[in-house]
């Protein structure tokens, strides 16, 4: 019961995500002019949602790519009302 607790993603309009990913990139000194959009996926068994990266430069693929990641791992896309 505890583990399901900790697996569990938290609900998320694309307008928290936004903000999530934007606020998380601005943190990250390499990372304060890459440019994204929210894209939604069918539902699999990790996620429905991705980020699609434009302008980021060389050295901050790999900060971008990880702090993406993290933020995925937490929140889920949640259904429309």
């Amino acid at each position: 019961m505890l583990l399901e607790a900790f697996l569990t993603k938290t609900p998320a309009t694309l307008d928290e995500l936004w903000i999530r990913v934007h606020r998380a990139l601005q943190r990250h000194p390499l990372c304060r002019n890459v440019e994204f959009e929210i894209v939604r996926m069918p539902r699999t068994r990790r996620t429905n949602w991705t980020i699609s990266l434009h302008s980021v430069s060389g050295s901050a693929l790999f900060e971008a790519h990880e702090i993406v990641a993290d933020i995925q791992e937490a929140y889920e896309l949640a259904a429309a009302a």
